[in-house]
């Protein structure tokens, strides 16, 4: 994949519809809020938060450690986790805890962060736990976070990690997705009909396409795959394409507009380098016909006064730098 492509795929909408399908059978018990402003001005950040309705259970794993409110922080493929990274998200959760109408309307021990990244964070794990955090390994992937210095329940989810069998949407949000991964989601996908429900596995898919093109390409081929996964990856690619198309209009736009530009610039430059050869042309014969006349005084007064050339140039006090052009024959 080029580095163009690798810089236009938007990884956050496809997280948040991942998600959304994650939690699937929790549905009604959730409310899913995308790139929360946390605060009047507002701080917009790529933050989902997921207000629990009920004290229902989350069924899926990865909704154990849930609350009433859970923060989400998503890191793409492309993007690093450090310790700053983490104390920022626990800022963010901060600033929703006070973001309530009366004080502490959003208590503490209701509020839990969520981070998601594809890649195990050993850098970021190591400096949490020589500040005296405790990292515990909940299940495959799932990484609780506590101690002192840990303000909510907070868990570290590396993506890369999860159970194969159970948390496919997340795990094809890769540059490097397992084709039985793609394979799994997409058996998965088709059986999801519901308008709200294909929008998120189209959302899925388009981030996972974009990354793993010659995968889902081979996967298309194969001729035992059923009509209903060929037309759900025709409408994709279809998508995708499309999108290509469009992006390469605006850049070739972009050509036209900056070649154009640079045509104009050239047109400047050229207009003005002109000019100065017409002025430098006119100094030049400027001083051509000036040295004429010098030389012309030089060569009268020489006859007159019976004088030499230097005699003559000494007594019409021409320069010393414009002698040497008037030496007469």
């Amino acid at each position: 994949m080029s580095n163009l492509e690798a810089a236009g795929i938007k990884w956050h909408p496809g997280f948040y519809s991942a998600a959304e399908l994650e939690f699937l059978t929790n549905k009604d018990d959730l409310e899913f809020q995308r790139e929360y402003n946390l605060s009047r001005e507002p701080i917009r950040m790529d933050l989902l938060v997921i207000k629990k309705l009920s004290a229902v259970s989350i069924q899926n794993e990865l909704g154990h450690l849930f609350r009433k409110y859970n923060v989400i922080e998503y890191k793409s493929p492309d993007d690093g986790l450090s310790i700053d990274d983490y104390y920022k998200t626990t800022g963010y959760a901060c600033l929703y805890k006070s973001s309530g109408k009366a004080t502490d309307q959003i208590p503490a021990g209701e509020v839990s962060i969520s981070i998601f990244r594809e890649a195990y964070p050993r850098e970021l794990f190591k400096k949490l736990e020589n500040t005296g955090s405790i990292i515990k390994e909940y299940r495959p992937g799932i990484y609780y976070i506590t101690g002192k210095n840990v303000l909510f329940d907070t868990q570290v989810v590396v993506t890369g990690r999860l159970d194969q069998r159970t948390h496919s949407y997340l795990r094809i949000l890769s540059h490097r997705a397992k084709e039985e991964d793609i394979k799994r989601f997409l058996n998965e996908a088709v059986r999801l009909v519901k308008p709200g429900d294909k929008s998120n596995v189209d959302a899925v898919l388009k981030v996972s396409v974009l990354a793993n093109q010659k995968i889902y390409e081979g996967i298309r081929r194969e001729r035992n795959m059923c009509d209903e996964l060929k037309e759900l990856m025709k409408e994709e690619f279809d998508k995708v394409r499309e999108e290509k198309d469009r992006e390469y209009a605006r850049m070739q736009e972009d050509f036209v507009k900056i070649s154009e530009e640079k045509d104009r610039k050239y047109a400047r430059v050229k207009e003005a380098y002109d000019t100065s050869q017409e002025k430098l042309s006119r100094i030049q014969e400027d001083q051509a016909e000036m040295q004429k006349i010098m030389s012309g005084m030089v060569k009268n007064l020489m006859a007159s006064m019976e004088l030499t050339a230097e005699q003559a140039m000494a007594a019409l006090k021409i320069p010393d730098a414009y002698r040497e052009k008037c030496i007469i024959k």
